[in-house]
């Protein structure tokens, strides 16, 4: 589905006509530039990459160099493929914030906060093995039993233990568009996205 690549500015609220306070996400939508167009016959699909942000060329490698230039656009830090666009486009094309006009819902991928090395407590919602009184005083957050006694002897792959939280791509579906800003390339979305002020999110028409 067509999208685009944008930046989570933020967080704020806005009334509704009934007055009630919403609370909403601002992304940050473009202008993205078109640079590679897919065919079907020379790739076997059709789609569009477009790239969002300017890199310096100090840090593009040459092969990345030859391929911006080969779309007369500057370096672009974040590029990603987006397939069922309307109309004809070419390279070096911008695509604005206006795509999104008209449209009610949105869904957005985003790369989740990384929380670290988290228990199972928070990481799973376990409950704990025991109360926190009885006399006990360092098993309150333990996972408990991770396997069976004498067959077979293993504990079993996908077994909810302590680990690393976060830092997942997360995908939120049918947010409601509350405005577009095409002056200043903002979207004000309805309620919350993954990820921290600043990440990369992609949103989906």
């Amino acid at each position: 589905m067509p999208g685009l690549i944008g930046k989570k500015i933020g967080m704020t609220s806005v009334f509704s006509a009934e007055g009630k306070n919403i609370p909403c996400t601002v992304v940050e939508v473009g202008p993205c530039v078109v640079t590679q167009i897919k065919t079907i016959e020379k790739d076997g699909y059709e789609a569009l990459q477009i790239g969002f942000e300017d890199k310096k060329e100090k840090r593009t490698s040459m092969a990345e160099m030859g391929h911006f230039k080969k779309a007369s656009v500057t370096p672009k830090k974040h590029l990603v493929e987006f397939k069922g666009f309307e109309g004809e486009y070419k390279l070096g094309d911008q695509i604005t914030v206006d795509l999104f006009e008209g449209s009610k819902f949105v869904d957005v991928v985003g790369t989740s906060k990384g929380k670290g090395f988290q228990g199972v407590v928070k990481r799973h919602g376990f409950g704990g093995v025991q109360q926190s009184t009885h006399g006990q005083h360092n098993r309150l957050r333990a996972p408990g039993s991770i396997g069976a006694c004498s067959y077979p002897a293993k504990v079993f792959k996908g077994m909810r233990m302590a680990g690393r939280l976060g830092g997942d791509s997360v995908t939120i579906q049918n947010l409601q568009v509350l405005k577009v800003i095409p002056e200043n390339n903002l979207l004000i979305l309805k309620g919350s996205l993954p990820g921290a002020k600043g990440s990369i999110v992609i949103v989906n028409k």
